[in-house]
């Protein structure tokens, strides 16, 4: 497999995978009695979805740090598919699974669209772990107009030779600004000067370059969303439904 040389190769990402290309089959999972996974309680004065880390590998987990079942996520914020499943699946996963302390879910961006994707990933893991799954959820509901926004910036020819000898970071911060994800984070919390400089860090840039390449080449990550259960491949597998199916195949 073909390794990204530089950050500044941005548009390289999105021959890696594709957007939805897993499919929408029903997928499969370690069987196990149904119901056989039990609750665990919280800490005291607090839900396991309030239990936030950043992982070894660059992700963000939610939950019970010894949760049996372990489910990961590779996605695009730019992923209508990875979208769709941010707009159905993350609330009942987070209040009938995640909350139980049977389930922890960890989120990994995998850069599918090059420039978008660093611009919102950049942004989405910029105030850390408390908000991070709060703002990867609404940048999901937000998702449509935020890809409208791509679409006429794609369209703009002098915008796009603006970037064509420019900086990663000042890339970064093009789109950033054409497709309004700077403002968007502003509203939660984020200030100008905070975004701005998670935008021009060449250490994360290279953190999400980093990310996507281990993906690819260590965990055959073609497309996105893509779900691991326990550290098995859920083949066919993009819908809320389908991945529902396999944590109860796995007794949650």
């Amino acid at each position: 497999m073909k390794r990204l040389a530089s950050p500044l190769l941005f548009a390289a990402a999105a021959l890696l995978a594709g957007c939805g290309s897993g499919g929408d089959g029903n997928g499969s999972a370690p069987s196990a009695p149904a119901g056989s996974v039990k609750a665990v309680a919280a800490p005291a004065g607090s839900d396991w979805t309030q239990q936030v880390r950043q992982t070894p590998e660059g992700g963000y987990v939610m939950g019970n740090p010894d949760a049996p079942l372990k489910l990961v996520e590779y996605g695009s914020r730019t992923c209508p598919t990875c979208g769709a499943f941010g707009q159905t699946g993350m609330r009942p996963l987070e209040e009938n699974y995640v909350k139980s302390g049977k389930v922890s879910y960890e989120f990994r961006d995998f850069l599918v669209h090059g420039p978008p994707d660093f611009a919102a990933s950049l942004l989405g893991r910029c105030a850390g772990a408390a908000p991070f799954f709060p703002i990867l959820e609404q940048m999901y509901i937000d998702q449509p107009k935020f890809l409208d926004a791509q679409m006429k910036a794609a369209q703009d020819q002098s915008f796009l030779q603006s970037t064509q000898n420019a900086t990663p970071a000042q890339v970064a911060n093009g789109w950033a600004d054409r497709m309004g994800y700077v403002e968007f984070v502003k509203q939660r919390g984020i200030t100008e000067a905070q975004a701005r400089a998670c935008l021009n860090d060449p250490k994360a840039i290279e953190a999400l370059t980093k990310m996507t390449q281990d993906a690819t080449e260590k965990q055959d990550v073609t497309g996105t969303p893509t779900f691991f259960l326990n550290g098995r491949k859920l083949e066919n597998s993009v819908t809320w439904q389908a991945i529902e199916t396999a944590l109860k195949s796995a007794g949650a």
